[in-house]
């Protein structure tokens, strides 16, 4: 993979400068969470991912214990120009309809988020205005892309503690393909799957219009992965892109929804290794390609459900989990407040 070049004065450089900023996890919130572990009245390592959780949650948040009270999950929504040449089984006019059943309370994330105490946000990201196809014109100039990414990173702000990043948009899972291909190499056949429920033919035909798209910008894995988030993506993943920068400085956890959301979470890690440490894969989705793109960030997923509903619902889910182990952590007795005997 390339690396950036050279600056150019244009908006893309402030946000590689973000990259060198990053902070490191807290090793002292980390060492803190591992003394009060080995007290808990259980056997060492017993609570199995639940223990790595709240240590992941602590070196994040920089505090031990750590406390999710604040949990949001953010759903970015978006329109894609690819639409027009049949690569979804769904019209593009249903991602206004599904905003709009967010907004009564009426999808999926909706119940998941009230099952599990987690606030919910939708951003409208332009949906009367679909980016360019981009298996014929980029998506973005440069000043637009940095903009988009400047409103993802202020979309986080407001004190949440741990952050859900979900989407929908219909057709994106054309652009995620296209984003994973560009990074990561391989054949289009490889990152593409069924998103909203094609047939063989019309997967088949997705592939096509990705490899056109990749194609029409260079050869896979030559281009700096910012040019591949600008020239091959869509509104709702570089703001999902934005938003995991701004919660690495501001530092929030931050749980990652299926295909698309990773895809975006992708172009991060590409450009600069560590940048996606204060993330997590909330779980695997059933979108086939999903399996490998974690793969290729080095993420394990928390669950495996066999969804691909999309619109943060495995990450929210996942934050169901992460909340119950924080409070494991904090609130369970030790072996000395419950004169449990230790192990000889």
């Amino acid at each position: 993979m390339n690396q950036p070049g050279a600056t150019t004065g244009m908006p893309f450089d402030d946000i590689r400068a973000l990259f060198k900023q990053m902070p490191g996890p807290d090793e002292a919130a980390i060492a803190n969470v591992r003394e009060r572990d080995a007290v808990l009245t259980k056997p060492a390592g017993a609570l199995g991912r639940l223990e790595e959780i709240v240590e992941w949650l602590a070196a994040w948040q920089g505090q031990a214990p750590p406390r999710v009270t604040r949990p949001l999950v953010a759903v970015f929504a978006a329109n894609h120009g690819v639409t027009e040449k049949g690569i979804s089984a769904y019209p593009a006019s249903v991602t206004q309809q599904m905003v709009e059943n967010f907004a009564a309370g009426g999808a999926a994330v909706n119940q998941i988020c009230v099952a599990n105490g987690l606030g919910l946000k939708v951003f409208d990201l332009a949906l009367d205005m679909p980016t360019p196809d981009i298996s014929e014109h980029d998506a973005f100039d440069e000043k637009d892309c940095a903009a988009t990414f400047a409103f993802g990173m202020e979309a986080v702000a407001g004190g949440t503690d741990l952050l859900s990043l979900g989407e929908m948009g219909i057709g994106n899972t054309t652009v995620a393909a296209a984003l994973a291909f560009a990074l990561f190499g391989g054949e289009a056949a490889d990152w593409v799957g069924p998103g909203t429920g094609l047939d063989a033919d019309g997967v088949n035909h997705k592939a096509v219009v990705v490899d056109q798209a990749v194609r029409r910008i260079g050869d896979p894995g030559t281009v700096e992965p910012l040019e591949v988030l600008r020239r091959l993506s869509g509104r709702e993943i570089v703001a999902m892109a934005g938003a995991i920068m701004a919660a690495r400085f501001q530092r929030i956890p931050v749980i990652l929804d299926g295909y698309v959301a990773t895809a975006a979470a992708a172009v991060l890690h590409a450009q600069a290794p560590g940048a996606l440490d204060h993330c997590m894969a909330g779980h695997m989705s059933a979108e086939p390609a999903h399996k490998r793109l974690l793969a290729a960030i080095d993420k394990t997923p928390l669950l495996d459900l066999g969804m691909r509903l999309g619109e943060g619902s495995g990450a929210a889910l996942a934050a169901g989990v992460v909340k119950t182990a924080t409070q494991v952590h904090a609130d369970m007795a030790t072996f000395n407040q419950a004169g449990v005997d230790t192990a000889h």
